[in-house]
């Protein structure tokens, strides 16, 4: 990806997509695999509730909001276990895309490794796991996929 220059952007910084949800799943999966403790990324509404759920289902540490003048960005940190160093959070993968979305209803969310992982929804109530829609019985947009 080619260094871009823009006005407010630093010179040496890539400038992603708009797809904060692909970014942050995948700034967690690349910290992991070079064994990077803390990921920082974008901060909207969507990314802070995705890392909530993160956080209550035990994947990853710690989230925490940073705000560096105008922008808000969202600081996680990953939960290692303890005799090996690998992270809870061993795979995740990005489902419903901006080109393509991906809609079910409660009874059709898939389970992941047989309920070991969770696929987190976005919903009429806010971003679920598959567990959380079950139970209040509704459906939504699946996000992505984390075991």
């Amino acid at each position: 990806m080619p260094f871009i220059s823009r006005p407010g952007i630093p010179k040496n910084s890539f400038v992603m997509g708009n797809d904060t949800i692909a970014n942050l799943i995948t700034s967690i999966r690349n910290a992991d695999m070079v064994e990077k403790g803390t990921v920082r990324v974008t901060a909207t509404n969507i990314t802070k509730n995705i890392g909530r759920t993160l956080l209550r289902e035990g994947f990853i540490e710690d989230v925490r909001e940073h705000q560096e003048g105008q922008k808000s960005f969202l600081i996680s940190t990953s939960k290692y276990r303890r005799r090996k160093k690998r992270t809870y959070m061993t795979t995740s993968k990005r489902t419903s895309k901006p080109g393509l979305r991906i809609y079910s209803n409660y009874r059709e969310i898939p389970k992941v490794l047989g309920g070991m992982g969770i696929v987190i929804l976005s919903t009429s109530q806010g971003i679920l796991t598959d567990r959380e829609a079950r139970q209040k019985k509704i459906g939504g947009e699946i996000l992505c996929y984390v075991w």
